[in-house]
């Protein structure tokens, strides 16, 4: 996947994320809503600045669109753990965070590559709320291990 300008960012198919990561991503989110709540996940979002980065990706804005009109509790809660699943998968494959860039280089550069707008604004915003706050313990940041292969291709 070529990128020639900067205003195709906001096209890129955001599918590829290493499916194993966005399980994982998925797991620790939904475990600390439930633990949480999950009408704390809007705040997380907008409170790390992330608006506006949601806001320029079309699948992520559908996403955002469909969870803050949805009448379901169920749904829109879906919908937001998708977005912070997608966003602190690319976040941890951006940082090369456990590993993943060196198994996923080619993820890893499409994720540098998305999160350059976000350059001005706190770096990882989501993997600063989710694993390094003192409320979780070591053993929820080393479940975050890419496999032994990498054969595991992008979603």
């Amino acid at each position: 996947m070529q990128f020639d300008r900067v205003d195709q960012v906001g096209t890129i198919d955001l599918q590829f994320v290493p499916a194993g990561l966005s399980k994982q991503c998925r797991s620790l989110i939904e475990s600390y809503h439930r633990v949480h709540g999950y009408a704390t996940l809007p705040d997380v979002l907008w409170k790390s600045g992330l608006g506006p980065f949601i806001e320029s990706h079309q699948e992520l804005r559908q996403l955002l669109k469909a969870a803050s009109t949805s009448r379901s509790a169920k749904k829109a809660n879906e919908g937001f753990v998708q977005i912070a699943t997608a966003i602190l998968s690319f976040e941890i494959v951006a940082s090369s965070f456990a590993g993943w860039a060196g198994a996923y280089p080619e993820a890893g550069r499409i994720a540098r590559t998305l999160l350059q707008p976000l350059a001005t604004h706190q770096q990882m915003p989501l993997m600063a709320f989710y694993l390094y706050p003192p409320t979780h313990s070591p053993v929820a940041v080393a479940t975050l291990v890419p496999p032994l292969h990498s054969d595991d291709d992008a979603a």
